[in-house]
């Protein structure tokens, strides 16, 4: 897939293609339809399929104190949209002067004329241009006079509720990474460097990896079950996410243990997949107290990896 980045005026453009355009956070079940659409429509004409998202998301501009957390990396959004299929992926570099372009313009100079869009596939609410007057009817009114086509794609549902990435968060804020996974399709995914820490774990017979994530949302404290990846290899792992209040002035972490990993993490960069949360993050009476709970948690991930070998 060939990232790119401009608006109008953009050079390196496709000379036609199937489009779709959104924030893609989480690039969720919902989006995945979406995805799923352009690319069938976009082999079938035997052209680009292409992605469209905004960097960065528009309320980090316009309303800083309303913007919400991005559950995605930039990289990670990369990797995803790639692996859905996407030939190209456009980012719009977001700004005020970004935001002042009317939606007709938007449609005849930036879709048609810089894009060649064929086809555009869309969510319900989608709106775009100044003061987000662009929505459905305006894009089926230009479709109509400019012989391209637009549809918008119903959204999925879980639970009774439409999948957002709002949605997403909150089940992350709350510590739910099994409906988060649900949602995504996918197991949340923190990305960081390992960075140095005060060697508690160490001390406890667990060193774990402190990690500095990039990700703006991170599930809520706890003890989870995940996967850590390093390079090609996925280690079962033991994640503890809050401020480890047995011990006094810790401070908030996020640190990974990788017990059948021996070697050294510092300033590497992991991925650390979450898969079920097995506890709160408790105070314990001692540091011996401690250490017979973290051989009950390493219990549990041998159990939790044996039952689903592979595919957790």
């Amino acid at each position: 897939m060939r990232v790119l980045n401009g608006f109008l005026g953009l050079k390196n453009a496709p000379r036609a293609c199937v489009a779709t355009i959104g924030n893609f956070d989480g690039v969720h079940l919902g989006h995945q339809r979406i995805l799923e659409k352009v690319r069938e429509r976009a082999r079938a004409l035997r052209i680009d399929a292409l992605a469209v998202a905004f960097d960065p998301h528009p309320l980090k501009i316009l309303r800083p104190d309303k913007a919400p957390r991005t559950i995605l990396t930039r990289q990670q959004k990369v990797e995803i949209l790639a692996a859905q299929g996407m030939d190209l992926l456009l980012f719009i570099p977001f700004s005020h002067e970004t935001a002042q372009v009317e939606a007709e313009r938007f449609v005849e100079e930036f879709l048609i004329g810089t894009l060649g869009v064929r086809e555009l596939y869309v969510g319900v609410d989608f709106r775009f241009g100044k003061d987000r007057k662009g929505d459905l009817a305006l894009l089926r009114q230009a479709a109509s006079e400019r012989r391209f086509v637009v549809e918008s794609l119903e959204t999925v549902s879980r639970g009774g509720e439409r999948v957002s990435a709002s949605r997403i968060r909150a089940a992350l804020e709350r510590g739910d990474v099994r409906e988060a996974r649900a949602m995504m399709g996918r197991p949340y995914e923190a990305i960081g460097e390992v960075v140095r820490g005060a060697g508690r774990g160490r001390a406890q017979g667990a060193p774990t990896a402190n990690l500095a994530v990039a990700n703006e949302v991170i599930p809520a404290s706890g003890v989870y079950l995940t996967e850590t990846r390093l390079e090609e290899r996925l280690f079962p792992s033991l994640t503890n996410i809050g401020t480890r209040p047995t011990f006094e002035n810790a401070g908030f972490a996020v640190e990974t243990w990788l017990p059948d990993f021996t070697g050294d993490l510092y300033g590497r960069r992991l991925r650390v997949l979450f898969h079920e949360r097995i506890r709160d993050e408790m105070k314990f009476a001692s540091p011996e107290a401690l250490r017979q709970q973290i051989d009950r948690d390493l219990q549990s991930m041998r159990d939790y990896f044996a039952r689903s070998p592979g595919n957790p």
